[in-house]
């Protein structure tokens, strides 16, 4: 399996942004940039410069998929609230382009990137490096973030489907183990009639 995977690290003064390739379980790092919009410009117009430009990557790079990070609330609602906004608008350029969205926390995107939710950024910033075969760690940060939320989608997709073949497994399961309580309950019946 051959694609090619979008990852977005949401906020209104700085949308990260990463372009990973998977090729069956090799990952490797296509592009990755910052989109940058200054406090003085009215807020529409920062949105608009959001969408556009993810729409701009979503054209160039023909990503199938994007993973994003969730919006986290912590004690600043305002923060928050602006983040949702810009997250809004990179989302309605994803759907522009048809892509299945993978939304995340920042808990399972440190989970999947370094193995533990309570990861620290420099940890994960390394993890991203090593994971994607970079000679340096991507900057600025909301890069790295971005591209270890396009990780987190090949990840939890695996997971996913992992999931779906246990699931089926204990299905299948069960209903043999049904069959065989079916069988002995029918001959027993016939040994007592």
């Amino acid at each position: 399996m051959e694609r090619v995977i979008l990852g977005i690290d949401p906020g209104l003064a700085h949308t990260g942004w990463g372009v990973i390739r998977q090729q069956g379980a090799r990952l490797g790092c296509v592009a990755y940039g910052c989109i940058a919009t200054p406090r003085t410009q009215p807020l529409a117009e920062r949105l608009l410069k959001i969408r556009e430009q993810v729409g701009a990557v979503v054209e160039r790079f023909r990503p199938v998929c994007v993973g994003i990070e969730t919006v986290w609330f912590g004690q600043n609602v305002s923060a928050a609230f602006a983040t949702g906004q810009a997250r809004g608008a990179a989302l309605v350029a994803c759907a522009e382009g048809g892509l299945s969205v993978g939304e995340f926390t920042p808990r399972q995107i440190k989970l999947a990137v370094v193995g533990t939710g309570t990861a620290e950024k420099d940890q994960v910033q390394y993890m991203v490096r090593q994971l994607l075969t970079l000679e340096d760690v991507p900057r600025p940060d909301h890069a790295a973030d971005a591209l270890a939320a396009a990780v987190c989608y090949v990840t939890h997709e695996g997971c996913s489907q992992a999931e779906g073949r246990y699931g089926a497994a204990v299905a299948r399961a069960c209903a043999a183990d049904d069959r065989r309580r079916e069988a002995a309950r029918t001959s027993s019946e016939r040994m007592t009639a």
